[in-house]
């Protein structure tokens, strides 16, 4: 079993650097073997790489504010800078250019946002969003939106007007007076800290914040606005901390664990893995072996435990396997073990079929977690880190060998033969599978709609970290723009799957031209945004129009200076895939699919059946037959 270890300068330690270090303060270095890379002639430095230090020779004897934020966020383990540049931060801007990061200079803040995500996810490193004033700040929100819900380390630098221009309608005047400062300059629901730099001074309580954020587990976005005078503000004559903040794990009480294990291994329980769960794969895989315990898995949990392992009774919530639920009817098991999911609708749908006889052991580091799903059902809540958890759980283990079971498992759907013409979207996930999944060590990102459900149900993972869709924001335009971040920083494939309409909301085919990013789209174009068009249709709605102009992305791509062909017969798509592995640089790939093909949805309507909601139908058209709780999509 694999497991990616956290980014070394967040998991060892997170020292911030000065230009008062000193030769007695020793560089952070890793144990792990490490690589170069080199864009626009300067050196920069990966996650599994010696962090060295500022010696006073490297450095000016005074410096800006711009200056010392570059350089004490290198340090603090981020090297690569996505944004947009603009005139309120241009020193800003120029202080990133000169640092040693790496500076990705994108078309639209939100497809940055989105990048440095998938950045963080893939490397495990800190990275940092940069913006201009105004409208700069406002078109990140949603990309930052999501990295909270996703729970990555991000960084926003941003611009705003200086203090004697406010309320004087300054261009792009970012202050009190245009923009609300809850929320966006503050603590809150969107960042987990954030602040106006109004003076040099604030410098180092400010980087001792961000020390301590980014070595807490989970996820961690801050904001650091600093105004367009305050950028070139000189920091010399302040005293720098040399910090040296070890991350730190929460772990359960050993009663409480104990206690757990009595609840545990008294009867047949399950395990219901989440994203949370990821740094634990090899302790979760070993529990299963040990107890013979069914594993389930959230849609961001896929990989996590191998699909293939037979005991493996599949993913849940949605595009999620019928397996799962005729496994919870059939072979119902006491307790459930929850680790690093928060049992949300897309993982869960809230359905009763999924709680447990005795109800569930849930393990999150967020102790506001646990319960409130199922609020309901009997929870033993543990607030842990999951790895540190059953590490010691497993010091429990009963010396009586568990029984072994015959469990369900996810069956693929036979696909019958048929015409070359349009491609079924599940004949392109089989080749997707074969090429891309079991063919290469691509990471593979699934936008948002019909993506993400064709492809949660039918591709399958054995290994973590290789599997990479958004439930909480759920923003189209997360996966086309977050293909670059991730690629980038893996220095390697990334693939996404993903449907026309989030290609022409906002990629970055673009941006992965200039940097030669081997990023790689694959687009399911059907002409319409297919889960709006298929979700109006079977609750029986009509007149809204989900029709798209038909578009040659293939021709797009060529006119950006990418790599693009199109595929309209099935018997094409292997040689398109393996073409596309092949390249170098960015590629897309334009899938001409079936819109009439609907997205999988077995587990669904079976989860939707045990609620009382009966998704029935003549002539392939489904209806409603009884009243819902909710009328909406993709919950119908």
């Amino acid at each position: 079993m694999y497991t990616q270890e956290p980014c070394a300068s967040i998991g060892t330690y997170v020292k911030a650097m000065t230009p008062n270090y000193t030769t007695s303060n020793p560089p952070l270095v890793t144990s792990e073997p490490h690589k170069d890379f080199s864009s626009n002639g300067k050196k920069y430095l990966d996650n599994q790489t010696v962090i060295e230090p500022f010696l006073p020779s490297e450095v000016s004897p005074t410096l800006t504010v711009a200056e010392a934020i570059a350089q004490m966020l290198f340090n603090l383990g981020v090297h690569s800078a996505f944004g947009i540049a603009g005139g309120a931060m241009a020193s800003l801007w120029n202080a990133l250019s000169n640092s040693q990061m790496q500076v990705l200079n994108f078309r639209h803040e939100a497809g940055a946002a989105f990048a440095a995500v998938e950045a963080y996810f893939a490397s495990n490193c800190p990275t940092v969003v940069f913006t201009t004033a105004g409208p700069g700040i406002t078109n990140a929100l949603t990309g930052l939106f999501a990295a909270r819900g996703e729970g990555a380390k991000v960084i926003l630098l941003s611009a705003c007007t200086s203090a004697p221009q406010r309320g004087r309608w300054a261009i792009q005047e970012t202050s009190s007076y245009t923009l609300p400062s809850g929320g966006i300059f503050t603590s809150g629901a969107l960042f987990n800290y954030a602040i106006t730099v109004e003076s040099a001074a604030q410098l180092p309580q400010i980087f001792r914040k961000l020390a301590l954020g980014l070595a807490q587990p989970g996820g961690f976005v801050a904001h650091l606005s600093i105004p367009t005078a305050v950028q070139t503000s000189l920091v010399d004559g302040i005293l720098w901390p040399q910090l040296d903040v070890e991350a730190y794990h929460i772990t359960a009480q050993r009663e409480k664990v104990a206690k757990s294990a009595e609840l545990l291994f008294s009867e047949p329980f399950a395990i219901w893995v989440g994203f949370g769960a990821r740094y634990a794969a090899d302790e979760i895989y070993a529990l299963a072996e040990k107890t013979g315990a069914a594993v389930m898995c959230s849609p961001r949990g896929k990989g996590i435990f191998p699909e293939d392992h037979p005991q493996f009774v599949g993913v849940t919530g949605l595009g999620g396997d019928a397996s799962v639920i005729t496994y919870m009817e059939k072979h119902r098991p006491a307790r459930t073990l929850v680790l690093g999911t928060r049992l949300g609708e897309p993982t869960s749908f809230w359905s009763p079929t999924m709680v447990p006889a005795k109800g569930f052991v849930h393990v999150d580091i967020d102790p506001e977690v646990p319960g409130v799903a199922y609020p309901h059902a009997h929870t033993f809540p543990i607030q842990s880190d999951i790895k540190a958890y059953l590490e010691e759980l497993l010091e429990h283990l009963p010396e009586k060998p568990f029984a072994i079971e015959l469990l369900p498992n996810p069956q693929p759907e036979p696909i019958e033969a048929g015409s070359d013409y349009p491609v079924r979207p599940e004949v392109l996930m089989e080749a997707i599978q074969k090429i891309v999944v079991e063919g290469s060590d691509a990471i593979v990102l699934a936008e948002c709609g019909n993506s993400f459900t064709w492809s949660t149900h039918c591709l399958r993972f054995t290994e973590p970290h290789r599997y990479r869709v958004s439930t909480g924001v759920g923003a189209m335009g997360h996966a086309v723009t977050g293909v670059v971040g991730a690629a980038q920083a893996k220095k390697g494939k990334a693939v996404a799957i993903v449907g026309d309409g989030a290609m022409l909301m906002n990629n970055e085919i673009s941006t992965a031209v200039k940097y030669q990013i081997p990023a790689v789209w694959i687009v399911l174009n059907d002409a319409r945004y297919n889960m709006c068009h298929q979700g109006m249709k079977i609750l029986g709605l009509k007149g809204a129009d989900a029709e798209i102009p038909a578009t040659n992305f293939a021709m797009i791509a060529r006119g950006m200076g990418a790599e693009g062909v199109g595929v309209l017969r099935e018997s094409d798509l292997e040689a398109a895939l393996q073409q596309a592995l092949a390249a170098n640089g960015p590629f897309v790939i334009d899938v001409v699919i079936d819109p009439d093909r609907p997205a999988p949805s077995g587990g669904r309507n079976k989860s939707l059946a045990a609620q009382g909601v009966k998704a029935n139908g003549s002539n392939g058209a489904n209806s409603i037959k009884t009243p819902a709780k909710q009328v909406s999509f993709p919950l119908v």
